[in-house]
């Protein structure tokens, strides 16, 4: 396991590095001491995990993580606990007060672990797709985190985590728990940032998270009804039908 350490205080980063040295999977592998450095870390070294101050000089630790497109797992280690409830709104494994104790660093990397190492749920596979415009790294797996921000509220959400995204209105709702975030994006470049294999256009109005169907039936007109866990039904059209049936027949 990779981390990232993100603290302005040298003695703080220190003291995590070796707390750190008890565990054997894990590995420091840089330090920033502001959220301008940690930026350029997370695009070089792209760590599993990034242990991250809250108060640093410029921006928080909560603008840092707002300022990114995809992020690793985050734990706060922080001198404040005011902040704990928003933290955890953002989808954060732990909230380490400091000093920081060396069992819940256990804990938190533990939870970690549990996140990285959890099996991939079983889904159809679909084939490799022809080479894209983009270079295949601009593409977000199931296992990247984005940020997604509605009005005061924020969440760091796995991809994996989402089963849908539709329009609504100029906005898209991305559906994952019990939430319907908006965001502003069209379902056109979420389509050329997502896993063809993972994420399917059903639809002008829809994409689907394939590892999310719980059953499928035929609809009108040759076309396809899909029930997702947790809902709703998605109608797929009819080219889209058939290419899902090329895609997933034996």
């Amino acid at each position: 396991m990779n981390v990232l350490l993100v603290d302005d205080s040298r003695l703080a980063r220190t003291e995590l590095r070796h707390l750190l040295q008890a565990f054997p999977d894990v590995t420091v592998i840089g330090e920033a001491r502001h959220a301008a450095e940690a930026r350029t870390r997370l695009q070089e070294l792209r760590p599993d995990l990034l242990l991250l101050d809250i108060h640093m000089p410029g921006e928080t630790g909560f603008e840092l993580l707002a300022s990114l497109e995809v992020a690793p797992h985050v734990v706060f280690t922080t001198a404040y606990d005011e902040y704990a409830l928003r933290a955890f709104e953002v989808n954060a494994l732990d909230y380490l007060l400091k000093p920081v104790q060396e069992s819940r660093l256990a804990a938190a990397l533990e939870k970690a672990r549990a996140k990285l190492l959890a099996p991939a749920e079983a889904a159809p596979a679909l084939p490799a797709p022809p080479p894209a415009s983009e270079p295949a790294a601009t593409l977000l797996t199931e296992h990247d985190q984005v940020f997604v921000k509605d009005g005061e509220r924020c969440w760091f959400v796995r991809l994996a985590d989402i089963r849908l995204f539709e329009i609504n209105g100029s906005y898209t709702q991305i559906y994952f728990e019990q939430h319907r975030p908006l965001i502003p994006r069209t379902l056109q470049h979420l389509e050329q940032r997502f896993d063809p294999r993972v994420f399917f256009r059903a639809n002008r109005q829809q994409i689907i998270n394939l590892k999310w169907i719980e059953g499928i039936e035929p609809w009108f007109s040759s076309t396809l009804k899909i029930r997702l866990r947790g809902g709703p039904e998605v109608e797929v059209s009819r080219q889209q039908s058939v290419r899902f049936r090329e895609l997933l027949s034996l």
